[in-house]
């Protein structure tokens, strides 16, 4: 296994692979995005621990992705199965990936209880049990300083697991290496992320904007909202795929070329 340092650029260049990628498998991969969601809502369902279990599973789910997006960049059609590789790979990954899991649900976890100084827990409690926002919650100084704050914390935690799940699989790490390596990565390589997020927050706002065009000029404010849900998922699903693409182009070895 081999870090590399590239240049700015290919953070767009990773997002164009990922659309294209999709495009190849599209009924696949997005079908793969909606089992994705289905599994995490309803585990989200149990309340405190049905949450807990949801965070859990987002290390698993994302490598599935991930593979997915593999198998459609190689030309192969995507099976339901791939969702649940992480743990279909022998008793060893199966233990990292279920530590690595919990090690991710606990440090988000801790990251909504430091939350709680800003807003007495009123997002934490949002986020962990569900409901709605009142517009008065959402206009007072105090929840948006949480909001922010968990926003602002959740990018170094994204950073340690954003190729540590690859790294289980592809690469065999042990977990505590896996997490490190993937901080390095995305650390040596902030640029390329930078960009490769900013065109992600471009892609989606202009999206945004398009349909809400739509619905001015066709003066049904209904439409706009019935192609929002699915435009958005859609993007989310080829955005996963560029995940994959950033991940093969940071760590180089025979295993993920192959």
């Amino acid at each position: 296994m081999k870090l590399q340092v590239v240049p700015a650029r290919t953070g767009a260049a990773w997002v164009k692979q990922g659309i294209q990628t999709f495009w190849r498998q599209p009924l696949a991969l997005s079908g793969l995005f909606f089992l994705f969601t289905g599994l995490i809502s309803l585990s989200a369902l149990l309340s405190y621990v049905g949450t807990f279990l949801s965070l859990m599973m987002l290390p698993a789910i994302t490598l599935g992705l991930m593979a997915a997006a593999r198998e459609a960049d190689l030309g192969r059609f995507p099976m339901p199965r791939i969702m649940f590789i992480a743990f279909l790979q022998g008793s060893h990954q199966t233990k990292r990936m279920i530590w690595m899991g919990f090690l991710y649900a606990l440090l988000f976890c801790l990251v909504l209880a430091m939350s709680t100084m800003f807003d007495n827990g009123e997002f934490a409690k949002l986020y962990l049990m569900g409901g709605s926002i009142s517009e008065d919650m959402a206009l007072t100084d105090q929840f948006e300083l949480a909001v922010v704050f968990c926003l602002l914390m959740y990018l170094p935690l994204s950073a340690l697991f954003w190729h540590a799940p690859a790294l289980v699989h592809w690469h065999d790490q042990p977990l505590a290496k896996s997490i490190f390596f993937s901080a390095m990565a995305c650390l040596t390589n902030w640029r390329a992320f930078l960009v490769f997020g900013l065109t992600w927050a471009g892609i989606f706002i202009s999206t945004s904007l398009i349909l809400g065009l739509i619905s001015v000029i066709t003066e049904d404010g209904q439409l706009s909202m019935m192609l929002m849900l699915p435009a958005m998922m859609l993007l989310a699903a080829m955005f996963f795929a560029s995940s994959y693409h950033s991940f093969r182009e940071c760590f180089v070895s025979e295993a993920i070329l192959a």
